[in-house]
């Protein structure tokens, strides 16, 4: 007994099948997916750049963009930002567990979507499991003119 010979047909078929899922996802994510420039239901937001006003801080969101009692991935940072009034907070978007970046900020936790790790967005610790570590604090400062730069 041999291994089987693929015919060029089988070949076609299935690059085919492949092409045309890869052609349904990307028109499916653009259709459906973030505004360009816009946070998404799930609190993720774009990577606006370095700020122009200072050398040394780099632009990170702007406080309207951060929902007060909610929060806002950067996956681009690999950063979330949480806001309480005019109170914002910064954390690792990295999960303790095992590395996935952490899905929004939702009730007051800081979910991730890979095993269900919770974290508290005030203060970073694990409200859930099976992380047994808290989420890194970064250091931010919020200007005057309500821009949320990275230290």
């Amino acid at each position: 007994m041999g291994t089987p010979e693929v015919g060029r047909r089988a070949v076609l078929e299935g690059t085919g099948v492949a092409l045309a899922a890869g052609v349904v996802g990307y028109v499916g994510f653009a259709t459906l997916g973030p505004a360009p420039g816009a946070a998404d239901d799930a609190g993720y937001a774009p990577d606006d750049g370095p700020s122009q006003d200072d050398g040394d801080s780099h632009r990170l969101a702007a406080l309207d963009d951060i929902p007060d009692g909610g929060g806002i991935v950067l996956a681009d940072e690999k950063l979330v930002l949480t806001r309480d009034g005019d109170t914002v907070r910064c954390f690792s978007a990295v999960c303790t567990h095992q590395g996935c970046l952490v899905g929004g900020v939702r009730d007051g936790e800081i979910r991730c979507p890979c095993h269900g790790s919770a974290f508290d967005a005030a203060t970073g610790e694990v409200v859930q499991g099976p992380a047994t570590e808290p989420l890194e604090a970064e250091e931010i400062e919020v200007t005057d003119q309500g821009e949320v730069l990275r230290a």
